[in-house]
This record gives C-alpha cells, structure tokens and sequence, in this order.
C-alpha cells in the first residue's frame, strides 16, 4: 500500500500527485490526490468506444460535499481563472492506493472515506462513501459533470447538448448527444435525485496550459444527488454505460476480483522487494483488450494508445517476467498479425483502426521478446511452430525489400533506412515535419538489433532443423565485421550512433543507442573491451538516478529541460531528456561487463531504490515516461508508461536471478 498524507502537503504538491485506476479495456478513471483535474485527460470514467469510435471522457468529475455538525466539507476541488473552489482541501488527511484509490477527511471526532475503482465487467466507475467514524447525521450531495467528449479536446457549453434526464427508481440516466452512448448514474436507492441543468464554466487545467495547449472547458451538470449519511454508513454510486442495479454488491465484487487477482500476481513472481510488489500489480494497467478484442499494450496513460515498437518492448517485464507466458505469446500473435511486408507497425489509431507503419526496430524487437520467452522457462518447440514462419517473413522482407519499404540492405551486411525527411527509429520527435534527432542511414541499434535477430535465427534452425532459407553464417559474419569497422571509434572508446551512408561519415553524438550492442543476447562486438568502453561512456555522460539521458551534456544541443509549448518539448524529447526503460538494457550490459559483480549490482539496486521512491512522485504507483536531464530530474511527459514499469521491473527480476 502507498499513503500519502494529506495536511502536510502544500496545494502545489499535491497538485502534482496524480492516481490512476484502469478497467483492462484502454478506459481509465484519474485525476490529482485532491480530486481537482490538471489535465484534459483527467476523468472519472474514461472509455474507448466503437461509435464513434475512440476514447471519450464520459463523466469528467463530480462536486461532491459534506453538509452537518463540524463537517462541512468539500470532497473534491475545482480550478477556475485565479481561484480554487474551494481554496483549501479542509479535512482531507491522506490518499491511499492499495486495491483502489481511496481518500481519507478527518477531524477530532469524525472520519470520512471516498473510494474510486473502474468495474471490469461493465463500462463503469464506483465511487464508494463510507461515513466510518462520527458523531451525527451528514448530508451528502453530489454534483456529476458530463464531458462527453475525446480525450484530446475540451468541450464548451453549446446548444447540441439534450438537458433531459429519465428519473429511475435507482438514480437517474440521460442520453446528452446524438450517436452517443446513454449514461445510467445509480446509488442503488440509498440517494434521491435532483434535476438542475447548468453549464459550469471555464474549468481551468493548469498541466495544459504549460504544455502550449488550449486549457478552459465548460462542463455540464443535469442535476444532484442528495444522500443522508449516519455514522457507520456507506453508499456507492455508479456511472456506467450499462445500467448497474446494485452498486454495493458491484464494489464488493470488483473488489474481490481484484484480491484475487493480486494474490495470484503474488504466487506468480515471488517478489522479492516492495518495489516488485508495486510494479508488478501496476503492469496490469496496461496489458488491455484492444478495438479488436486481441490482447495488447498500451503504451502509457493518459494519451497514448497502443504503439507496437513500446508494446514489444514492454511485452517481457509486463508478461514473461511475471511468469505470464500465454498472455505474452497472446499479445506476440495480435503484433504478428498487424506486420505488413516484414513491418510492425509503429502506432495503431485507437478511432479508425488503421496502423501507421512508420518503424523499423519495432519488428526486430520481436526477436528480442521469442529470446526472453525462451530465457523465462518458454520452450523450443513452441517458437519452431507458432512464430518460424513471422521470423522468416521479416527477415525476407529486411534482406529483400519490397514496395515503399524504408529499410535497405547494403552490401555490407547493415541496415540502413529512411532520408532527411524521415524518423524510423525510437528517437522520431519531428518539428516543423523536420527530425529533431535525424538518423537517416545505419542506426546503431537497429544494427544491433539486426545482427541479434540473424544470431537467434540461426540458434532456432540449428536447434530445430528449420531451413531460414539463406546463409544465415554467412549473414551473421558480414554483419558484424561491418558493424565494428564503421561504428567502433577507436580515439573515443565507444560507438557512433549512426553510419551515415550518403557521405560514409559517422555521427558521433553521445546517445544511449549503443548500449543495446551490448545488452542484447547477442552482441556484435568482438572484443570485451570495447562493450565495456561502451558501458563507460553511456555511464560517465548518460545515466542519472532516473534512467539514461538521450544525449550527453557536453554536447552542444543537449537541452536539460523538457518544457514549453509542443515544438519546445519535441526539441528536448531525445535531446538529453532521461528515459527510465533504458535502464533494462544498461542494466544488463553493466552486468555483462562489469569486473566487480558485486559493485555492479549494488549500484543498480542503488537506482532501483531512487525509482520505488519516485512511485509516490506523479503518477502514484507507476513509473513516468521521462524526466529532466538536468537535476532533480523533474518527471515529465506521461504519468504511467508501460515499457518504464517494464523494463525496471525486469531488471529487478534480474538483480534476483544473479544472485
């Protein structure tokens, strides 16, 4: 469990502290610890739809307060233009995240508790009041406000909206726009409801607004509900899209569910740290159900969707390491599918299914994920019969191109791809339709990656008699000859981060894609020295507490703050900006190399124990997506990301192997 406690806290702080609870499904329910959105992303239920397709925030928030005695309380705050309603969160004594985030107000005679969890079963949210500890009756109210809208826009009050409401024995349901989904609220008869239609104005998200984007919304409320509370009561109200009768019953339900759940996440890993206890429950966020129904990841919440480069990525710490196997065989069978000429494709659209297949390292990480299958206790014969022919087909389509492909392979053995105008790899922020990081040419991980799919193709053929269909010895020779004579740079002791094949120069920025020539199960290098030059130079330039930085300080386009506007941002994006999923791979490498095991282990676990603290920083119980090159490394982008969580847990996973 992970408390924060309320009074110490100054507005700002908890402001930054933000909760998340997920439904399997790609809808979510967040906002901050004091209820009081930051973000257009903030809301109680957010859910994909298929018509119109999408993600939409159905309810946004509720106003919910406490009316009697010596608790007269606000249970949620609202940000308008200069002021907060109210302006301090009285009461309000801690924020717990066990099974589901709960928020606790007390005061000398009272306490008072508000749970939120996501149902699995219906498209729904549960919001649970439990009045545990008083001494006289209390009047609650509570006031929903409907959004009905995208994920990535705001709404303003407009005359589209149908004010109408249909009273129910339970609660009360309202249907507000043409071709969207009705919306039952029910608190199971323990409330009455109120009809009382107002647009609320200009609710301000400040997240938003420092992020260059536009950040007033006007939200619409059909009416309250009202509920007499006595010391020892409860009352669960639902919002769902199908009509849930008995609240109560549905939160003791979910609830137990997800004990289940948890005690069998438990009897699966051993977690030997909290740390793996805490990552190890959060990796269920993002292995989702996509618009197809195949089983998935999502790359990170709020605003990412499903992005086939992060999920393979992620797909061994979320899965294998967790002793999942068939849920990531699952998922490694919908990436196969979506392939097109060799290609995984970059990112699937979460409104109209189509697939952008703008990625070249994404279907070379598949090789990666058969490796760490087989590494996890997975068998032969299961990658001989289900994924032999995904292998051969990508490795056709790299070695012979066809169509518009952006992969080419030169005589040299190496891959090179995409021009000036294109972004293929990882580091594929563009502004201006520019690259900000441009790596046309040979990629020093793609190489990597490539040279470690021919070695684990070879492995599997000369371990099952399968016929790859070329030389695959040969191949393997080539390749890595080619890559220590153009990428090694002997006067610097590390290697460049791109060959660049229209002059046959070399790009010799600082940049942690190297370290993958060394983490991965086979390495190209041919000499021991020079992988640990490698680990010395992304150590001395590159790692922070946090995870690596994109690029070394002492590089002249280093940017150590990722903030401003969108153009500001994707400047510093891979810039110097810190990713913590680096830290899998260089992990892995240190350990490979590294003379003093003992030494290297000790300083990963030092890094893994900066990381558990970080879990109470922004996203409460997850891993952000990146931070500030520069100290304290502030944490930005992304509250929860699937390959951060994933790849420090794997490399907790691993500190407990090697033991």
């Amino acid at each position: 469990m992970i408390e924060i406690t309320g009074s110490p806290l100054s507005r700002n702080r908890a402001l930054s502290k933000e909760w998340l609870d997920t439904n399997g499904r790609g809808g979510y329910s967040s906002s901050t610890i004091l209820n009081c959105h930051t973000r257009k992303y903030h809301g109680l239920l957010v859910l994909p739809l298929s018509e119109p397709p999408g993600r939409f925030v159905i309810l946004s928030k509720v106003d919910d307060e406490l009316k009697g005695g010596e608790f007269n309380i606000s249970l949620s705050m609202h940000s308008y233009p200069m002021v907060f309603t109210p302006e301090e969160m009285y009461g309000f004594t801690a924020f717990t995240l066990d099974l589901h985030p709960r928020f606790v107000f007390s005061s000398e005679r009272s306490r008072f508790e508000k749970g939120i969890m996501m149902t699995q079963d219906s498209e729904g949210v549960l919001i649970r009041y439990v009045y545990s500890e008083g001494v006289e009756p209390l009047e609650l109210t509570l006031r929903p406000f409907l959004a009905f809208r995208d994920i990535h826009e705001l709404t303003r009050e407009n005359p589209f909206l149908r004010t109408a409401t249909e009273e129910r024995p339970d609660g009360f349901s309202i249907a507000p726009y043409e071709g969207m989904p009705m919306l039952f609220v029910s608190s199971g008869a323990k409330g009455s409801f109120q009809p009382e239609p107002l647009w609320y104005r200009s609710f301000e998200y400040t997240a938003e607004r420092e992020r260059g984007f536009p950040f007033h919304e006007d939200l619409f409320t059909p009416g309250r509900m009202n509920c007499r509370m006595t010391p020892g009561s409860a009352v669960t109200f639902a919002f769902s899209l199908a009509e849930i009768r008995d609240p109560e019953q549905a939160w003791f339900e979910e609830l137990e569910r997800r004990r289940r759940r948890r005690s069998a996440v438990r009897r699966k890993i051993k977690a030997a740290n909290n740390l793996e206890k805490r990552l190890a429950e959060a990796a269920d966020a993002f292995i989702v159900k996509d618009m197809g129904g195949k089983r998935s990841v999502i790359a990170g919440y709020h605003w990412f969707y499903i992005w086939g480069r992060d999920a393979l990525i992620s797909l061994p710490g979320l899965t294998f390491a967790r002793g999942r196997l068939q849920e990531g065989l699952e998922i490694l069978d919908t990436m196969g599918e979506y392939r097109m000429n060799g290609l995984i494709p970059n990112c699937l659209s979460e409104r109209n299914g189509g697939a952008a297949y703008n990625s070249v390292d994404a279907s070379l990480w598949y090789f990666w994920c058969l490796q760490e299958y087989l590494r996890a206790g997975g068998d032969m014969r299961t990658i001989k019969r289900r994924y032999w022919d995904i292998m051969k087909d990508i490795l056709k389509h790299f070695r012979e191109p066809v169509g518009d492909s952006p992969v080419v392979r030169l005589e040299s053995g190496l891959l090179a791809a995409g021009d000036e105008t294109t972004q293929l790899t990882w580091m594929d922020a563009m502004v201006d339709s520019r690259p900000v990081t441009p790596r046309s040419g040979c990629p020093v991980e793609i190489n990597a990656l490539w040279y470690n799919a021919l070695c684990f193709t070879r492995e599997v053929a000369l371990e099952t008699g399968m016929d790859p269909g070329f030389d695959v010895s040969a191949e393997v020779e080539l390749t890595a000859k080619a890559f220590n004579d153009l990428f090694w740079i002997p006067g610097g002791g590390y290697l460049a981060d791109v060959w660049i094949t229209k002059d046959g120069s070399r790009d010799e920025s600082v940049r942690p894609n190297q370290v993958f020539a060394v983490s991965l199960p086979y390495s190209p290098l041919d000499d021991i020295m020079k992988a640990r030059g490698v680990v010395k130079k992304v150590t001395d330039d590159l790692l922070t507490p946090f995870g690596l930085r994109t690029l070394s300080p002492e590089d002249e386009r280093y940017r150590g703050r990722y903030m401003g506007d969108q153009a500001a941002r994707d400047s510093a994006y891979h810039q110097g900006t810190v990713w913590p999923w680096l830290l899998g791979h260089y992990g892995e490498a240190l350990l490979k190399t590294a003379s003093n095991q003992k030494a290297a282990r000790k300083q990963l676990r030092t890094i893994l124990s900066v990381m558990e603290g970080h879990l109470e920083q922004a996203g409460i119980g997850f891993i952000s997506e990146i931070f500030d090159g520069d100290p304290p490394h502030t944490p930005r982008g992304c509250i929860a990301q699937a390959w951060s969580v994933a790849e420090v847990f794997r490399l907790s996973r691993i500190l407990d192997s090697d033991k």
